[in-house]
């Protein structure tokens, strides 16, 4: 499973952590490709809508491929200095 998570994560294919809506499959491909998230889950939804039912078993498909984006971890607070006496 590593080498699909590495090569989807190679080709930025990722979850993003921050504005999605379910489990940012859609925004992560928007991304990808260079489209804001709202156009891009309407495209989604347009194409649904033409084609019905692939989207349904594609999205859970992409959504386990799909790692999750990598969040970076705030920095943590340095320790206060002991008061010299």
């Amino acid at each position: 499973m590593e080498t699909v998570y590495g090569s989807m994560r190679q080709h930025g294919l990722v979850r993003p952590t921050n504005g999605r809506l379910l489990g940012g499959v859609v925004a992560g491909l928007g991304r990808r490709f260079g489209i804001d998230p709202w156009p891009a889950r309407l495209l989604f939804v347009l194409i649904l809508l033409a084609i019905p039912g692939t989207q349904i078993l594609i999205y859970p498909i992409l959504w386990i491929l799909m790692p999750a984006e990598e969040s970076v971890s705030p920095a943590t607070p340095a320790t206060p200095a002991a008061p010299a006496l």
